[in-house]
């Protein structure tokens, strides 16, 4: 799928929204010194092509379960596609990843403690027929991370 093409005004208003998705279409458009209409049909295409969308980022103190760990999924070849799909239906996993290299799958988790990780990986995931082994890292220190980077996906679009 090829998509769209994005010009000047594009980038300008899409980086104004990076900075502060709260301003209105008025003030971007004083900004850029177009009309408020041209930014309100820019942002409308814009959401429509899937190449903008608007909500709230929520810390993850919020959900109470403030540890993230990485699951590593070594599937068989022609299971990664169900597989991941199940994995991204289990309660406390918040993201799937299909890969290459070391593991077909990696699961994004966030919980409270060990057990209830360990139960996460050795008892629902690693159960999963098609599942050949599973690797888990806890991250224990973040050094940088930039949630104004998100692809932005349907659900069930691979």
């Amino acid at each position: 799928m090829k998509l769209p093409e994005l010009d000047d005004l594009d980038r300008a208003i899409i980086e104004i929204l990076a900075n502060d998705a709260r301003l209105s279409n008025r003030k971007i458009a004083a900004e850029l010194d177009v009309t408020e209409g041209t930014v309100r049909g820019r942002l409308k295409r814009l959401q429509q092509d899937r190449l903008i969308a608007f909500t709230a980022i929520t810390s993850p103190d919020l959900q109470g379960n403030n540890q993230l760990a990485f699951i590593g999924v070594q599937a068989e070849l022609n299971r990664v596609s169900v597989l991941s799909h199940k994995i991204a239906d289990l309660r406390g996993i918040t993201g799937v990843l299909v890969t290459m290299g070391r593991f077909n799958i990696l699961a994004i988790c966030l919980f409270e403690n060990l057990a209830d990780l360990h139960e996460i990986a050795s008892e629902r995931i690693l159960a999963l027929p098609g599942v050949r082994h599973v690797e888990t890292s806890i991250a224990v220190k973040t050094i940088k991370y930039n949630n104004r980077v998100v692809r932005i996906t349907s659900k069930g679009q691979g």
